[in-house]
């Protein structure tokens, strides 16, 4: 506890896509409801191999199914991994949650309780002084009963709870615990909100930890978490898509590919490549696309722009500013649509389809198709309309070699 800052302190990505995420709306959105055991596992197996060693967990309180989940979960990441994992189950401060977590195998504990005026008076029903002196009873006598087991603690709603109310509550509770949670649970915060508490919970309290857990009501979840880290926070909470409750949490693979623009470091610490397969083994789990707005995905490296489109096959780095290729993207998608100019249809025509076309041919071709872009929709693609107008201009494809005949072949000899 005490001596959590004599460490080297590295930053640490904590997922929660089997707590947080399995609250996503996507999940009902894809009629999903509910990840299969078996789908959780190569999920799981994936976040391994990407590095992560912070996993979090349902409580096994919720319910009879996410008990046997958890519990085979655990036995799945040990077998799968001689690492050290912390394994760790999202707890209320009640000793059901607490002793049940620890029976399914949960190496740590991550507590909650808020105490903002809202939950004062509409949640939890307790005082300031009842929550903080709950919190205090548990926290305490969980540490005295296991006095190696990792402890997080963390004040529901942080960023609407009065900064007082907030040190009363830590200041109970940090002697006992690992670490300091800052939830913004609802996407209040904005980054500098988020700096001058981090500042002055480690003014406060030098020797524990902090973590953070954004929601992206607002959109600024990720903007916040860098915001965090540059502050001093360690943990990180993040999923697979950022998938949890709402508009979500910052992804995995997002925080890890903007962290890694400062913190170099992290390519030593995570499988960096692994990022975007992770991606993709979500989108075949629920049946949809990588979406549109997570950096680590193919849609950050498609260009439909005439403009864009032949600088890119000049030169990738003229709109491709970001290195994807050590995140598992290795190739980009250049858009056949109406915004096309005759650069890419020469390409596509010429090295796509094999025709026989010169360039001024294609810019004859590209006059034509922009007049006809309205035709595009679903019951004619960009490429049928190409190949339409190449066939009335004539153009051919390029006339394959004649095959040899193995005689012919043998009397080289």
């Amino acid at each position: 506890m005490g001596n959590a800052h004599a460490q080297s302190r590295r930053i640490e990505v904590v997922d929660t896509t089997f707590r947080d995420g399995q609250q996503s709306p996507l999940l009902f959105d894809t009629e999903k409801y509910r990840f299969t055991l078996e789908e959780k596992k190569l999920l799981l197996a994936g976040l391994l191999e990407l590095g992560v060693t912070h996993v979090e967990f349902f409580s096994p309180v919720v319910g009879m199914a996410e008990e046997r989940d958890v519990r085979e979960l655990i036995a799945h990441a040990k077998a799968l991994t001689g690492r050290e994992l912390r394994l760790l189950a999202h707890c209320r401060c009640h000793p059901d949650d607490i002793e049940r977590s620890l029976e399914v195998g949960c190496n740590g504990l991550n507590l909650y309780l808020g105490v903002s005026p809202l939950a004062q008076r509409h949640n939890a029903q307790k005082s300031l002084e009842e929550a903080v002196a709950l919190a205090s009873e548990v926290i305490r006598s969980t540490r005295a009963r296991h006095p190696g087991l990792y402890l997080r603690f963390s004040a529901e709603d942080a960023f609407r709870t009065p900064k007082e109310d907030l040190f009363r509550l830590y200041d109970a509770v940090a002697p006992y615990v690992d670490t300091l949670g800052l939830p913004d649970t609802v996407g209040m915060a904005e980054p500098e909100d988020v700096t001058a508490l981090v500042c002055a919970l480690r003014e406060r309290y030098p020797g524990v930890d902090l973590e953070c857990h954004f929601h992206n009501d607002r959109g600024l979840a990720l903007a916040n978490v860098l915001a965090a880290v540059r502050a001093g926070v360690r943990y990180v909470d993040a999923s697979i898509w950022g998938l949890a409750e709402r508009s979500g949490i910052p992804s995995v693979t997002g925080v890890l590919f903007n962290l890694s623009k400062r913190h170099p470091e992290l390519a030593e610490q995570y499988q960096l490549s692994q990022c975007y397969p992770l991606n993709v083994l979500m989108a075949s789990i629920l049946g949809t696309l990588v979406p549109y707005t997570e950096p680590v995905s193919l849609t950050n490296r498609t260009h439909t722009a005439g403009v864009h489109q032949k600088a890119v096959l000049n030169e990738k780095k003229v709109y491709e500013a970001h290195n994807l290729h050590d995140f598992g993207v290795d190739k980009n998608q250049l858009l056949l649509g109406p915004l096309s100019g005759w650069n890419l249809i020469y390409y596509y025509l010429k090295e796509v389809e094999a025709l026989e076309i010169s360039k001024e041919q294609a810019k004859e071709i590209a006059h034509e198709f922009k007049r006809r872009t309205h035709e595009i929709g679903r019951s004619k693609k960009p490429e049928e309309l190409l190949l339409e107008l190449a066939q009335s201009h004539g153009i051919r494809k390029h006339a394959l070699p004649e095959e040899v005949p193995t005689a012919r072949l043998e009397n080289l000899d």
